[in-house]
């Protein structure tokens, strides 16, 4: 035997002969084509979801843009209220044309601030005679008052508000302490039922 037949012989002695099953094209194809469909409709929801993100992305941005500018408004807001409540009665009935020129101005003034204010969304919240929510109230005081149930709000200090659903500033309020709590209420209703 010459070096190559004894070369290639000995090659041939330690191939195995592995048989790979044959693959149908057509199964090929089929496989391929449910895994490409799978990745498109991952690839579309995707999508889907990224659009609908931004959108909401967006319209929170619309919405709650000017929080910051309206938080400082109402500041100035409150300083035109406050002026209005110092005046005193007298005052605003008996005073010349000048002093009641200037008393509408101001009226005027915060008017304008409150009606811009609600044009863009920012509403008060209400507060007077309402339960306690410390969400949307910040309780200053408690008052004893027993013809009130335990927790509702009897005094507003300062005017809360909100734009949107999201709390611009909490209001300040005085909380009914020592009347009636309102479970009994609640088990009044439930027994006439």
């Amino acid at each position: 035997m010459s070096d190559e037949n004894a070369a290639s012989g000995e090659t041939n002695e330690f191939e195995t002969e592995v048989e790979q099953p044959e693959v149908d094209p057509i199964e090929a194809l089929q496989a391929e084509n449910a895994e490409l469909k799978d990745r498109v409709l991952r690839t579309i929801a995707e999508m889907e979801n990224l659009r609908k993100r931004t959108e909401r992305d967006v319209n929170d941005t619309r919405s709650y843009a000017i929080s910051g500018f309206a938080r400082d408004m109402l500041s100035a807001t409150d300083a035109l209220s406050r002026a209005l409540v110092m005046l005193p009665a007298e005052a605003r009935e008996s005073g010349d044309a000048t002093t009641k020129s200037l008393i509408e101005g101001i009226e005027l003034a915060e008017r304008e601030m409150q009606r811009l204010l609600a044009k863009h969304g920012v509403k008060p919240i209400e507060a007077e005679g309402q339960k306690f929510d410390p969400h949307k109230h910040q309780a200053m005081f408690e008052v004893p008052d027993p013809t009130r149930p335990e927790g509702t709000v009897v005094q507003v200090v300062q005017a809360g508000f909100a734009i949107g659903d999201r709390v611009l500033r909490p209001a300040m309020v005085g909380v009914a302490k020592g009347g009636p709590s309102q479970a009994p209420a609640d088990e009044a209703v439930d027994k006439s039922a």
